[in-house]
């Protein structure tokens, strides 16, 4: 391998966003520099700080092209990652790029790297551009050194994955093989639109599923504007807007406003949000859609406060009624409307197909994505904190809508405001999953996961150190570390359901791997085991109370 390695970063394409996350990366660079020199090898920087944009990332497609028509096309090139990033930015320079390329991204909670390196591996997976990735905190464990020195010498980073098992349908019988199956054979004799409100969400080619793959399943897009979203919102009444702000205030739900919207949510923001979850229901039933996902920030964010409060209303089974034009009818009436976040196409087939089977087997079918935000050891566990913008259902949280806060979003993601739907997720038994794309297939990995309740201050200091406006979840996942979480999860999402108890999260895990498996999807059980009579082993090795 060349002495000489290019390092490039991809940033946010918000120019608020890359000022301030900036010294991150900055401090992220000189550690992961400082390691590669420690072997010998020379770091170049392919693209300066700008000092009239007062950062140094990739900020933008075109510029990532030029960046790498300037980098030798047989060059070893790491992409450090200290932050959310848009993939986009830097695929199209590595997808024709010859030489070995290393994601990096540092450990922690702040911005936050990790999630943006996972999105950013999803999105070459996809592509099929080989890879290698690594992470660290300080960029001197003996882990990174490692790796880092078996990339430089040309070989690829190995990773322990043995905790990923193909799932085989034909080892399980009973219920789980029977609703399994009827719930995908329902699927494709029925059939299922998936409503985007355009696609391709801050550069997650990670997000969007071909057509071609969706059809054979019995789902369909119906590809809507988030204009007409907003085209919508402008016809809500005053009073129908405030029929649900009544409705969660009486729920016991919390806002907390201020009189600055430029720094506070407002009543008006509360307002226009109300409008949107209106809005976005009587689309949803114009087009029969059985699961929509909103675009999150772009677009919308120019118009009208963020859409998270909506999204986490929507995933609730137990949410604001609200009428179709000109009738009484109640759209989707006592049911939640899967919502999937930033138009994730692979979680909006998730939620569809988990909301069915959690459905037939009698059990809470809220469902939401996180992202892999961050995670600590405490008291002997490693405990993930997973952590979305606000579109969790108040049915994860600790005392469900009484639990619930709405907080204002960051002004630099949000600058018309709008407000989260944030909560701690109560403790209990949950199913994890992940759809995603590989060699032109869908496949998805299933494991199971303990949402462990930490004490207050704890959670406060999690908080503090990632989101504090979001809401949060603390689990501890069965039979899979970090980093072999790391090394094979294929997005910067991931999706959650309960069970009662962890006997029907198994029993709704498996039903979940037969659905997939029948409707054409390659399924892999992470950190669990299938023995010949589809008995489970080493599936709940016990998680105490942190």
């Amino acid at each position: 391998m060349s002495s000489q390695v290019f390092l490039v970063a991809s940033g946010d394409l918000r120019l608020s966003a890359n000022q301030k996350c900036w010294p991150a990366q900055s401090c992220m660079e000189e550690a992961l520099t400082a390691a590669v020199r420690s072997f010998g090898r020379e770091v170049h920087r392919a693209h300066p700080f700008d000092p009239e944009k007062k950062h140094g990332f990739i900020d933008s497609q075109r510029y990532g092209i030029d960046v790498f028509r300037q980098i030798p096309r047989e060059s070893p090139v790491i992409v450090a990652e200290a932050v959310w990033q848009y993939s986009h930015h830097v695929l199209a320079g590595l997808y024709h790029h010859k030489g070995p390329i290393l994601t990096v991204a540092n450990w922690s909670g702040e911005w936050p790297g990790l999630v943006g390196m996972l999105n950013l591996n999803a999105c070459l997976t996809k592509a099929g551009i080989q890879y290698d990735s690594l992470w660290s905190e300080q960029f001197r464990d003996e882990y990174f050194l490692h790796r880092l020195e078996m990339w430089l010498e040309g070989k690829r980073v190995q990773h322990d994955l043995s905790h990923v098992q193909r799932f085989d349908s034909d080892q399980i019988s009973g219920r789980p093989q029977m609703v399994g199956k009827r719930v995908a054979a329902e699927l494709i004799s029925e059939k299922a639109v998936l409503g985007i409100f355009d696609e391709g969400c801050m550069g997650m080619y990670n997000a969007i599923v071909p057509d071609e793959l969706l059809h054979p399943m019995g789902i369909f897009k119906e590809r809507l504007s988030q204009s007409a979203l907003y085209a919508a919102m402008k016809r809500v009444s005053a009073a129908e807007a405030q029929s649900i702000r009544e409705w969660l205030n009486k729920k016991g739900m919390k806002f907390r406003t201020g009189p600055n919207g430029a720094t506070d949510l407002t009543d008006d923001q509360i307002l226009d949000q109300c409008r949107m979850y209106i809005a976005a229901l009587r689309i949803a039933d114009d087009f029969g859609c059985a699961a929509i996902g909103i675009q999150y920030q772009q677009g919308l964010k120019d118009l009208t406060p963020a859409s998270d409060l909506v999204e986490g209303l929507l995933n609730n089974a137990d949410r604001p009624p609200v009428a179709e034009n000109g009738n009484g009818r109640i759209l989707y009436d006592g049911r939640a409307l899967p919502h999937f976040n930033e138009v994730d196409e692979c979680a909006g087939i998730d939620a569809l197909i988990t909301n069915r089977i959690w459905n037939e087997l009698n059990l809470d079918p809220e469902t939401t994505l996180h992202d892999l935000r961050y995670g600590e050891q405490y008291n002997g566990h490693f405990v993930w904190v997973l952590e979305i913008s606000g579109a969790a259902p108040p049915n994860h949280f600790i005392g469900g809508y009484r639990g619930a806060v709405s907080e204002r979003q960051p002004p630099m993601y949000f600058p018309l405001g709008g407000g989260t739907l944030k909560g701690i997720s109560k403790p209990g038994e949950i199913v994890w999953s992940r759809i995603f794309v590989e060699s032109n297939k869908l496949k998805a990995d299933l494991g199971r996961a303990t949402v462990v309740e930490l004490p207050r201050e704890e959670v406060e200091r999690r908080w503090a150190s990632t989101t504090p406006q979001w809401p949060i979840m603390n689990a501890v996942l069965h039979g899979v570390s970090r980093d072999q979480l790391m090394a094979r999860h294929k997005s910067n999402h991931i999706q959650v359901a309960y069970g009662r108890d962890a006997g029907s999260a198994d029993e709704a895990m498996l039903a979940k791997a037969v659905a997939f498996r029948e409707l054409g999807i390659e399924v892999y059980l992470c950190g669990c085991e299938l023995t010949a009579d589809g008995a489970r082993t080493g599936l709940h090795n016990a998680v105490p109370a942190p």
